[in-house]
């Protein structure tokens, strides 16, 4: 037993040290970096919680936090409700199922891809799509992308049409919730809504935690979206200046490293909260069988 136990752990020895070296070794070295001044082209000087203080008095900090939890909130309930309403019209039988389910699901796949961003940014654009449907009623539009009042808008819009993967998730969900509940609710007498609300929506709810939980999680990470659509500058005034587009300006820009370790151990920090809070609001509206 202890030759095969030294055999597997020598199989296993290359994915060791490519998580030593490829992932716990940055994650350490990013937190010693955050409490730093590290301008890339010179060794990092420590400077203890300056980087931490230093988020209190930046306003486009402020200005990308503020964007970012307006972009969350709003793209993350609109997409899982989308999805959800998708899924339930594809459990009803519908012939051709595995193709709409491709054809929905292909926007989840291509959702970080710069070329749907670009798209995105010419469709919302002066000229673009939008505008041209406007048109035929006469009214006359403008470049979405650029007014900053209209600007994260698009970002939002953008991410609750990449609706596929959760849309897939609720269908399985769906197809497990058993059919002899809707059969007894019929007997009863009960709506299509009072099915919904007292069958559908109790047993679905570990997949919807789960959509939430992941969703949640992506949209705090969306950097393509707000890059490409604002041309890397945050948009008209910072309206689509997110948290991690500022994180990447500050790294990669100003070559402020330190600063940007900061802000990515910050950004954990809040990710890290808002889950564990999720978890702990489940107990109170999350149904299991047993």
């Amino acid at each position: 037993m202890r030759r095969e136990g030294r055999a597997g752990y020598l199989f296993l020895m290359p994915w060791f040290i490519g998580m030593v070296a490829f992932t716990i070794g940055p994650i350490l070295g990013s937190l010693y970096l955050s409490f730093t001044k590290y301008p890339l082209l010179k060794p990092p000087e420590w400077t203890g919680l300056a980087n931490y203080e230093r988020m209190l008095d930046d306003p486009r900090l402020h200005k990308a936090m503020w964007n970012t939890a307006q972009y969350v909130f709003v793209s993350v309930p609109l997409q899982l409700v989308l999805a959800l309403a998708l899924a339930m019209l594809l459990n009803r039988g519908v012939r051709g199922l595995a193709f709409y389910r491709s054809v929905y699901y292909l926007p989840s796949l291509l959702a970080g891809s710069v070329s749907i961003a670009i798209l995105w940014r010419q469709i919302f654009g002066a000229d673009g799509l939008i505008n041209q449907i406007l048109g035929l009623f006469g009214i006359e539009g403008e470049s979405w992308v650029q007014h900053p009042d209209f600007a994260l808008g698009t970002l939002v819009v953008l991410n609750a049409w990449t609706f596929g993967a959760p849309m897939v998730i609720f269908l399985a969900g769906l197809r497990q919730i058993p059919v002899s509940l809707y059969e007894a609710a019929d007997v009863d007498g009960a709506t299509g809504w009072s099915k919904f609300f007292h069958i559908t929506l109790p047993l679905l709810t570990p997949v919807i935690f789960f959509n939430l939980v992941m969703q949640m999680i992506g949209a705090f990470q969306s950097f393509t979206q707000a890059f490409v659509v604002s041309g890397g500058e945050g948009g008209p005034v910072d309206s689509t200046l997110l948290y991690t587009l500022y994180l990447y300006q500050r790294g990669f820009r100003a070559f402020d490293m330190g600063y940007a370790s900061a802000l990515a151990w910050v950004l954990l920090a809040v990710i890290a909260l808002l889950t564990a809070l999720n978890f702990l609001l489940a107990k109170r509206w999350v149904f299991y069988g047993d």
